[in-house]
């Protein structure tokens, strides 16, 4: 018989708002039974002001997730996985692959659970893309990713995303970037990076990426926080066989001009199902190559200043 958890919420914003919290009360292995954030509490569970008090107070809570900014989550990572509990992180994992690769080491040796996740990879039509591509890895020619949306609409008024560690457009750029490295059947590695900076940031509005796959492949990439009202949200992956075609961030699918049906759309539940799963098999997953090559874009990308973005 699977296992019942008991846990515990990190952040209340809205994306735990939003996503998180409707996800764990339909995931029947987990139990919320407590919550903390600085300015937040959650109906219904104990709330405390942090994840130091949590911890004191609920030594019987079995499982974590971290939905705080990625500049504290190390921390935050590191204390639950000190007293022993699962932890689950939502994307970026960190504000460095170093952080992520220390936590893993922690988990590791206090036998923990560590789920480093992709909410983008649970798309409905990332599988089945998956699957198509493998069969045709030889065939693939190209890839072109556009991940364009309006920042003041999608975090307004959010000071951390434009401070060192909360990585700017990288932010939702970074989701095509766990798309395509789950895809594709091939390594991808960074050649080259334009960061658009405002005067007044520390992180970038917008972002071109030029990659290559170890096939070849020339792998390209535009995110820009700068575009509305409508967002774009597309993967084309040029092959022999046809071009397949991701569109509304994995919601549409279509290969060689035909739409595939990929089902509803169950990002969060999917993610909350596989934490379980890991936790009953005892194994983690942290796979940091998406944030590996955000990582390499900042420390080989070639910096254009614009005008401040203001607030």
């Amino acid at each position: 018989m699977k296992g019942v958890y008991k846990l515990a919420v990190v952040g209340i914003g809205k994306i735990a708002r939003d996503q998180h919290l409707p996800a764990i009360a339909a995931q029947p292995g987990f139990e919320l039974v407590a919550c903390a954030s600085r300015n937040a509490s959650v109906d219904g569970v104990r709330n405390y002001p942090d994840i130091d008090a949590l911890l004191a107070a609920e030594p019987a809570i079995d499982a974590v997730s971290l939905c705080a900014p990625p500049q504290v989550r190390y921390a935050q990572a590191l204390a639950a996985l000190e007293a022993g509990k699962h932890v689950m992180l939502e994307k970026p994992p960190g504000a460095s692959v170093s952080e992520v690769a220390a936590l893993d080491e922690v988990a590791r040796a206090h036998g923990c659970t560590l789920f480093a996740s992709w909410h983008s990879r649970a798309a409905s039509a990332v599988e089945p893309s998956r699957e198509w591509l493998a069969k045709n890895a030889g065939a693939i020619r190209s890839v072109e990713v556009r991940w364009k949306e309006d920042v003041r609409r999608w975090h307004p008024g959010q000071q951390w995303i434009w401070e060192p560690g909360g990585l700017g457009v990288f932010d939702p750029g970074i989701n095509a970037l766990s798309i395509v490295t789950r895809i594709l059947p091939h390594e991808v590695a960074l050649r080259g990076a334009t960061l658009t900076m405002p005067s007044d940031t520390s992180t970038p509005i917008a972002a071109q990426l030029d990659c290559i796959a170890t096939n070849g492949a020339p792998v390209r990439a535009v995110f820009d926080w700068r575009h509305g009202p409508v967002e774009e949200w597309d993967i084309d992956v040029e092959t022999d066989a046809g071009r397949l075609s991701m569109r509304e961030g994995g919601k549409r699918l279509s290969i060689a001009g035909k739409d595939i049906d990929i089902g509803r759309e169950r990002e969060y539940p999917a993610l909350y199902e596989h934490f379980h799963a890991l936790i009953e098999t005892k194994t983690s997953d942290v796979d940091v190559r998406p944030l590996r090559l955000v990582a390499d874009a900042f420390l080989n990308g070639r910096r254009v200043e614009t005008d401040a973005f203001g607030r």
